[in-house]
């Protein structure tokens, strides 16, 4: 089996590859290829990733290369985490939008549009060339903004399914608070990405009793501490929502905490210069502690069962992905994509039943959905008219004077990665 990873340079990669290496019985790789065009941060990641193989007895072999077609060509599944712009876009993103008293942040508003707008291009070139190597093989798509990126995949004819690491966190949040094992909390998991709500908690998987109840009445304060929201909206809301919620529940609040603090982005590019530091000691051998700081927590073993299911090697029965609609949420068009747990196997995703969704998260995930649609269409045909409507329809910005500042900010913090700038 051979998996490719773009984007494979990442500070990141050694979470992933530490999943790959204790995880083998569930994917057997026999090689994995990093690809990036970033040839001194793939040599160091590259370097630390054959240690841990080595030290865990992985058998395979890890390639690097910066080309993307030999690094892709006979792969059976490509993995991408690309960041087009790299944190110094990100640091952007999550910067102008608040000269506008807008959230700045960069997967949703308009630092989000503008990571759409850079990242769709690139990642559509990049599954052209998968698909002229292998027309057969998987593309796993957790690239932000992973609903639109998946989205544009799909609507190409590729063979894509997104993943996020939101629901495989709140699984093992719950299971610690509950003393369970992981794989018996099964979340009723619905929405867009980065805009969900766990609406229900089983314990055994779909058919379990449900004790969301039971969960917020014991651990209320915990679950609200972790999401940074008050504990009384959890209560009132009787779901668990993402963290990404309080973006818009507690928009005002946030710009103005934002406003007093760096930058994310900034926060990470200090993380990765010390990562890269210590990637390139020749004794280490584990992924060190730095990284777990670093954000997407379980990624690597929400990666490894999604390719072992599609792969037919087994995987977990019900997983969280990104995938189309097709009547799943009866409101939405057939060919949105949503965030839901579903069945998987070599076919793909398939979503199971959801529940009426209430008209308080409906209208929003119906809303947002609206976005997205205009967000694809600006990142896939350019133009400054296409970025302004798609801005005017985001609940996060949806003010005509809003919405003119931030798209003459968006393309001249982008001209450079916006063909039609």
């Amino acid at each position: 089996m051979k998996l490719a990873v773009v984007g494979g340079g990442s500070t990141y990669t050694p979470e992933l590859i530490d999943g790959f290496a204790r995880l083998r019985d569930t994917l057997p790789i026999e090689e994995l290829v990093l690809v990036d065009p970033a040839a001194d941060r793939l040599e160091l990641v590259g370097g630390l990733a054959r240690r841990i193989f080595a030290k865990q007895g992985h058998p395979g072999r890890i390639v690097t290369t910066s080309d993307v077609d030999a690094g892709v060509a006979d792969a059976d599944a490509v993995l991408l985490q690309l960041r087009v712009g790299g944190q110094a876009a990100r640091n952007q993103d999550e910067t102008w939008p608040l000269e506008c008293g807008c959230v700045g942040q960069e997967t949703t508003g308009a630092g989000g549009l503008a990571k759409a707008l850079r990242t769709v291009p690139v990642v559509l070139d990049i599954a052209e060339r998968v698909r002229r190597t292998n027309p057969n093989a998987w593309i796993i798509d957790f690239t932000n903004p992973v609903g639109i990126v998946t989205r544009a995949l799909l609507q190409a004819g590729h063979k894509a399914v997104g993943l996020c690491n939101v629901a495989i966190g709140f699984q093992r949040k719950f299971a610690r608070l509950l003393d369970v094992a992981p794989g018996e909390v099964h979340l009723d998991h619905v929405g867009l990405n980065h805009l969900t709500w766990e609406t229900g908690v089983r314990l055994g998987g779909p058919g379990g009793d449900d004790i969301l109840p039971r969960l917020l009445a014991e651990h209320g304060d915990a679950v609200a501490e972790d999401l940074r929201m008050p504990r009384a909206l959890v209560d009132r809301l009787g779901v668990v929502p993402s963290y990404y919620l309080r973006y818009f529940y507690q928009h005002d609040a946030v710009v103005e905490e934002l406003k007093t603090k760096p930058s994310r982005a900034a926060e990470v590019a200090e993380m990765e210069r010390e990562l890269l530091k210590m990637y390139g000691d020749p004794t280490l051998d584990e992924k060190p502690e730095l990284l777990a700081k670093r954000g997407g927590a379980f990624y690597s073993e929400a990666a490894v069962d999604l390719a072992a299911s599609l792969l037919g090697n087994g995987g977990s029965p019900y997983q969280v992905v990104n995938t189309v609609n097709n009547g799943t949420l009866p409101f939405l068009p057939d060919d949105a994509v949503i965030e839901v747990q579903a069945t998987v196997d070599g076919k793909g995703a398939k979503p199971l039943a959801v529940p009426r969704l209430d008209p308080l998260f409906a209208g929003l995930v119906a809303h947002v959905t609206g976005y997205e649609d205009l967000a694809l269409q600006a990142a896939l045909h350019g133009g400054r008219e296409r970025v302004f409507k798609a801005l005017l329809a985001h609940p996060l910005v949806g003010q005509y004077a809003h919405a003119q500042a931030l798209t003459d900010r968006l393309i001249a913090h982008n001209r450079e990665h916006l063909a039609w700038a």
